[in-house]
């Protein structure tokens, strides 16, 4: 499978058996595969973006922190294939590719982001992480150590 920055996936469960952290949300509700994620590829890492339809519940944290801050990177609502969706860029994670159950489907076509909604995604996640490194961790889920278990991974491939 060729996996892109800008396209919606699902994960595997066994991503979260071997992750334990309580920062992730939950992969299936209600026997649904959930959430979808919105998917970033930097050179072996995935990070991957949950992405919810529970507008009514984020919209006023989103306002809350606009009150307060000035604005909200870390969650944003746009519409994605027709329908609004919640970007939750706190809640962000590194992964692998082999943890990719499958691409979300439309009418079986791979659901895509437009390019300007990538971008700005891509744009606020970078901010994302340049806050983190100045020492304002605004990621729910230990990103360092989940993405130093996943290039641990990588290496144990290698050799």
């Amino acid at each position: 499978m060729k996996v892109q920055t800008g396209y919606i996936y699902h994960i595997k469960d066994e991503f979260f058996d071997k992750i334990n952290d309580g920062g992730l949300m939950i992969n299936h509700e209600n026997g649904r595969a959930r959430p979808t994620y919105f998917t970033i590829k930097d050179k072996d890492i995935l990070w991957f973006i949950p992405l919810s339809s529970k507008v009514s519940k984020y919209q006023p944290i989103i306002d809350q922190k606009i009150k307060k801050y000035g604005n909200c990177k870390s969650i944003m609502i746009r519409e994605i294939a027709n329908q609004k969706s919640v970007i939750l860029l706190q809640n962000a994670f590194p992964t692998l590719e082999k943890y990719i159950d499958h691409p979300h489907t439309k009418n079986g076509v791979p659901v895509k982001v437009s390019d300007n909604l990538k971008n700005e995604i891509l744009y606020n996640f970078n901010s994302l992480l340049a806050l983190k490194k100045q020492g304002n961790n605004l990621f729910f889920p230990n990103i360092d150590k989940i993405r130093k278990i996943m290039l641990d991974e990588l290496k144990d491939k290698v050799s």
